[in-house]
C-alpha cells in the first residue's frame, strides 16, 4: 500500500528521482540528500509503515539483513571502516518524515566528531527495577 502524500512512497515508487545504491521488490535504497556522512544511505520499504511498530512480513525480517549488506558494500566501495544504523520512531524521537526508513551511515576511525554518542546517565537497582515492571507492564496491553 503506498500514499500519495508520502514523500518516501513516491521516491520508492519511482516517482522522484533519487539516486539508488540498491533495489529489489521489497526496497529502495537511496542516499540521503542531506548526509550525516558521504554515503549515508536510507532503505525505503516500498510499502508504507508509519513507524517500526507498524512494520510487518515481509519487510522486518529483511531489513536488518539488507543493512548489514549495504554497510558491507560501503566498507568495500567506500573504504569506510564502520557504519552506524540509526531508525527513529516517533516526532519525540527525531523521526521527521512518517514512513518507516533505516539510515545506514558511513564512518571512519578519525572522524569521532561526527559519531552519534549521549552522555552516559545512571539509574539505581531500584529505578531499574521500576522501569522494567512498567516495561513489562506494557506488554500486558
Amino acid at each position: 500500500m503506498l500514499r500519495d502524500d508520502c514523500i518516501f512512497c513516491r521516491i520508492a515508487a519511482g516517482e522522484i528521482p533519487s539516486e539508488t545504491v540498491y533495489e529489489d521488490e521489497y526496497f529502495k535504497a537511496i542516499l540521503d540528500l542531506a548526509p550525516a556522512a558521504k554515503g549515508h544511505t536510507l532503505i525505503l520499504p516500498k510499502a508504507h509503515y508509519q513507524d517500526v511498530t507498524e512494520l510487518e512480513e515481509p519487510h522486518a525480517s529483511r531489513v536488518l539483513p539488507l543493512a548489514a549488506k549495504i554497510g558491507q558494500a560501503m566498507k568495500k566501495g567506500l573504504g569506510c571502516d564502520g557504519f552506524n544504523l540509526l531508525q527513529n520512531n516517533g516526532e519525540a524521537a527525531g523521526q521527521t518524515v512518517f514512513h518507516f526508513h533505516m539510515h545506514v551511515i558511513p564512518r571512519v576511525a578519525d572522524e569521532t566528531e561526527a559519531l552519534l554518542v549521549w552522555e552516559p546517565g545512571s539509574a539505581s537497582k531500584e529505578e531499574m527495577a521500576e522501569t522494567g515492571s512498567r516495561i513489562r507492564e506494557g506488554f500486558a496491553e
